[in-house]
């Protein structure tokens, strides 16, 4: 690949189109520069980002396609950007000397890379809340049938203004960087773009699909759960398969929907952000009661049997004291009513068989003396 030095880069403070002033450089990739620039035509000089493309062929064969692959991205990213504010705006695109340019709306704001760091891991209820934001917006682009190609934090962006994710740096159009000649003469326009770690075998190989931008999504929640750069994080070397679970605390529900979301094989992996958002969202809606425990924690169901018993008895001694209270209660009121005073003997026949069993068994089971005086004392007050 040719080095970005090895061709003329707009100076800082030149002009474009006179009116885009470029004043500082933002970064640099193999498929061209990003400036920070201010836009001389409006008011309050307000800035605006200018993207860089150069082919790395400078045969003249290449202009014609270069500049048709740009417009038809151009107008994507038109189209997405004005019907969607968490997508950047664009204000125009045109060719100079063969050189292409963007210009876009400035993002005053910081990347994913600010917020998910080496070595430190996010808590489950942080990474459910990035993905859930991430996902909505790349719903958004694959509604329109758009493949991103290029989700990564760094070009994930956090609005300061309303704290919102904001999706940057398309990578269909860095298909204009990198337009090139095969062995056989021909353009080259199926050529890989996208950042190892987040770019699954099918991108690779310059074929991706909307679940190659699912992959990348769930890829930087492996990433932030873990600490572990996405490049760092190992894989089955029989199956390809991600290797990451005993590296964070997550429950199964959250890391069976990653892991679905990273699947190596095209066909096991949500086929869309729409799917894997579904997927995402049914995690939250289980009760608390059904959430699954986290990985590595082993629950004593032994130690709990005490408790069970404690209840029960609980349980028991109360029923009993509750049936007591009532049948002396009753007992009083018989002995106090104007019917029984009459009727004695009816009273002694109905406490001797009633009433003075019930009371025997409870206080048996409550394991309580039963004193011949109980009742009369009670009478007595």
């Amino acid at each position: 690949m040719q080095s970005m030095n090895q061709y003329p880069l707009p100076q800082i403070g030149k002009t474009l189109r006179n009116r885009y002033k470029i004043v500082k450089l933002l970064g640099r990739g193999g498929s061209g520069d990003t400036y920070l620039a201010v836009d001389l035509d409006l008011p309050g000089l307000p800035h605006c980002v200018v993207k860089h493309f150069k082919p790395k062929s400078l045969n003249t064969d290449f202009v014609p396609i270069a500049k048709s692959l740009f417009a038809r991205e151009a107008e994507v990213l038109y189209q997405l950007g004005n019907n969607h504010d968490q997508i950047p705006r664009l204000f125009a695109h045109f060719d100079e000397n063969g050189d292409f340019y963007l210009v876009q709306e400035f993002i005053d704001g910081h990347d994913l890379t600010k917020e998910i760091l080496p070595s430190r891991c996010l808590s489950e209820e942080v990474v459910f809340e990035l993905l859930r934001d991430i996902l909505e917006v790349v719903v958004f682009v694959h509604e329109h049938n758009i493949i991103h190609r290029d989700i990564k934090p760094q070009n994930l962006m956090r609005r300061h203004w309303d704290n919102k994710i904001v999706l940057i740096d398309f990578g269909s159009i860095k298909k204009i960087g990198a337009l090139g000649m095969n062995e056989q003469g021909q353009t080259n326009i199926n050529v890989a773009i996208g950042t190892p770690g987040y770019m699954p075998n099918e991108q690779s190989k310059g074929k991706p699909q909307l679940s190659s931008d699912v992959y990348a999504v769930g890829m930087i929640g492996i990433q932030a759960l873990t600490g572990l750069r996405a490049d760092q994080i190992p894989k089955d070397p029989n199956t390809g398969e991600v290797i990451w679970r005993d590296k964070a605390q997550v429950s199964n529900a959250l890391a069976n929907v990653l892991d679905t979301m990273v699947r190596q094989r095209i066909n096991q992996r949500y086929q869309s952000a729409a799917e894997a958002l579904q997927a995402l969202l049914a995690v939250r809606e289980l009760p608390s009661t059904l959430q699954p425990v986290p990985i590595g924690t082993n629950i004593d169901f032994n130690s709990l049997l005490p408790y069970k018993k404690s209840v029960l008895l609980l349980g028991v001694s109360l029923g009993a004291t509750t049936s007591l209270v009532v049948v002396v209660l009753f007992y009083i009121f018989l002995q106090t009513s104007t019917i029984v005073l009459n009727q004695p003997n009816q009273s002694k026949s109905f406490l001797e068989k009633i009433v003075e069993p019930i009371r025997n068994k409870l206080m048996l089971l409550m394991n309580c003396p039963i004193g011949d005086n109980t009742i009369g004392e009670l009478k007595k007050q």
